[in-house]
């Protein structure tokens, strides 16, 4: 019988625990909140040093009064906070908290992201040409790259370091960098590009020359790659293998590189179709968006096969995830191509003598239908057919294939939400024209495009559906043949009979009858843990076959599989 001496202490631990939960948050926020003031107001004094030496004092006296009241108010309150978190620190208990752990992740990724986008707007400025402007970003800059270094120090301080969350800021500060060095090389590729196609003269689009903007992006493309290396490489980003590690690794080497491949490639598609079938334009005007989609197709397939490379040499789920994505990606591109087509055919269709317009629509939708389609079957593969394995199997085919379950669902899931957004659209169009309101043009104009996409989800729904339904079959059968193995089992145990019950349930699909020893008392230290022995009930079933089976539980653990005859 519970003691009232027990429970009371059980409560009055529980308070204390939220109470020391929430005194840790609001620490961490309120020195998030002060570190930030004190950087905001030296960044705010540095540049004055830097724009006018001694002269603190200038026309804005607003301004000054902000930076001195942030850096000496604010920096003192910071310096006087950190010094009694840090003290506290020595405790485990505490550097084991999730607050310290994203106090510390959230200010490197600020700092980090502050620094270095400043410190290369500086020297972007300074390429440009004279101006003031890099006085400004350089102090703001140092200031949050001291800021960056003092926070590295404290995330990998041998004693008092963060315990949760250790490999996020490395996470982050890798792709990160891999974003800002992708966007550059993107920027310095296609302003190349563009001059060598479109002349120089052309590329003038600030009043500058082409080659000030490209050695400005390439000085972005070198920074971002500079903190890619150093949290890939240095920090060992790339040996990681947690899962947030691999979730980075799926959201911005596959899916985000693949949508800036498959992107661009569209679009230089449809640059050519449009050069062969749609010469409506001048040269110069159809040639402009080339040399940017040039530039984004042939970047965003190195990081592409980059990152897909590393997917298949790591673990199954991350390998299979990295198909899923791709899959998916490529199914958007293809679906909204279909949508694209069937607009401008209804288009043609209304109307015999369409001008360019519609011409212009369809070669779009077949671009992307051309670029997402063959990328989708080769990812896809829906000719293979899907192994016969029950999705309760351990291991990582089980997990496998019910992520790819999850998957048909998700995209059957979300084309059904579009289809019935669609068909709203339609409704209230057709109602909208029947009603008599004719300053939207025919009834065909008015619906053409919802339409198209109505189409376009209903072909990826169904196909998706009908391929759940297969699979889900295939499981079910397979599942059926595992469970066939057992009739019936007769469960003798004196421990707590529930988990075992579902365990039998699981492996063999049969029927259990409990029995419950006499001697239950006697289980004890070990033996008693009812997860372990399920985990050891199920290596035991494995492979039995007999229509009634005897299992038999004893007091100190012991497991007996005994098949019965008759």
């Amino acid at each position: 019988m519970p003691q009232p001496g027990g429970e009371m202490m059980s409560a009055e631990s529980a308070v204390g625990s939220a109470q020391r939960t929430v005194r840790r948050l609001i620490t961490y926020l309120l020195l998030f909140a002060l570190v930030v003031i004190a950087a905001v107001g030296l960044s705010g004094l540095l540049e004055r040093l830097l724009v006018a030496g001694t002269e603190l004092a200038t026309a804005d006296v607003a301004g000054l009064a902000r930076s001195l009241a942030f850096a000496l108010i604010g920096g003192p309150l910071a310096a006087l906070l950190w010094w009694v978190v840090w003290r506290r620190l020595g405790d485990e208990t505490e550097r084991a908290s999730v607050g310290w752990g994203l106090y510390v992740t959230g200010m490197y990724v600020l700092s980090l992201v502050l620094a270095v986008s400043n410190l290369l707007s500086t020297l972007t400025t300074l390429i440009g040409g004279p101006s003031l402007q890099w006085r400004p970003s350089l102090a703001t800059g140092l200031v949050w790259a001291a800021v960056w270094v003092w926070h590295r120090w404290m995330s990998r301080h041998p004693r008092k370091r963060p315990l949760d969350l250790v490999d996020v800021p490395t996470v982050l500060g890798t792709y990160i960098g891999l974003v800002m060095g992708v966007s550059g090389a993107v920027a310095a590729l296609s302003t190349l590009l563009d001059a060598a196609l479109r002349g120089a003269t052309a590329a003038v689009a600030v009043g500058k020359p082409w080659w000030v903007s490209a050695l400005q992006s390439l000085v972005w493309a070198a920074g971002g790659g500079l903190v890619w290396w150093w949290h890939w490489k240095h920090d060992g980003g790339r040996l990681l293998r947690t899962g947030f590690a691999g979730i980075a690794l799926i959201a911005v080497g596959v899916l985000g590189a693949g949508v800036l491949t498959l992107g661009g490639a569209g679009v230089v598609l449809f640059v050519v179709l449009r050069l062969a079938f749609d010469r409506t334009e001048s040269m110069d005007l159809l040639l402009e968006p080339l040399a940017p989609a040039v530039a984004a197709a042939a970047i965003g397939s190195l990081v592409w096969v980059y990152h897909r490379g590393l997917a298949r040499g790591s673990s199954e789920t991350l390998r299979q995830g990295s198909r899923l994505v791709t899959s998916g990606v490529a199914l958007v591109a293809a679906a909204s191509g279909i949508g694209v087509i069937v607009n401008a055919a209804l288009a043609m269709a209304a109307t015999p003598l369409a001008g360019s317009g519609a011409r212009t629509l369809l070669l779009g939708g077949i671009s992307s239908l051309l670029v997402g389609g063959p990328v989708w079957w080769l990812t896809w593969k829906p000719l293979e057919r899907t192994a016969a394995v029950d999705p309760r199997a351990a291991g990582e085919s089980g997990a496998w294939l019910n992520a790819r379950r999850v998957y048909l669902i998700v995209v059957f899931g979300l084309s059904a939400v579009v289809a019935v957004i669609t068909l709203l659209v339609i409704g209230f169009r057709m109602f909208e024209y029947f009603l008599g309101d004719l300053s939207g043009g025919s009834l065909v104009e008015r619906i053409r495009a919802p339409l198209g996409l109505l189409v376009a989800t209903a072909l990826v729904a169904g196909y998706h559906f009908a391929v759940w339904r297969h699979e889900r079959a295939i499981f079910a059968a397979a599942g059926s043949a595992r469970q066939r193995t057992v009739g019936h089992v007769i469960l003798v145990t004196g421990f707590d009979p529930a988990p075992l019950h579902r365990v039998i349930e699981d492996v063999t699909g049969a029927g259990v009858t409990v029995w419950r020893r006499s001697d239950a008392g006697q289980g004890t230290g070990a033996a008693a843990d009812t997860g372990r022995l399920a985990g050891r009930l199920a290596a035991e079933l494995e492979g039995v076959s007999a229509r009634r089976v005897l299992v038999t539980v004893g007091p100190d653990g012991r497991i007996d599989v005994i098949p019965l005859q008759g």
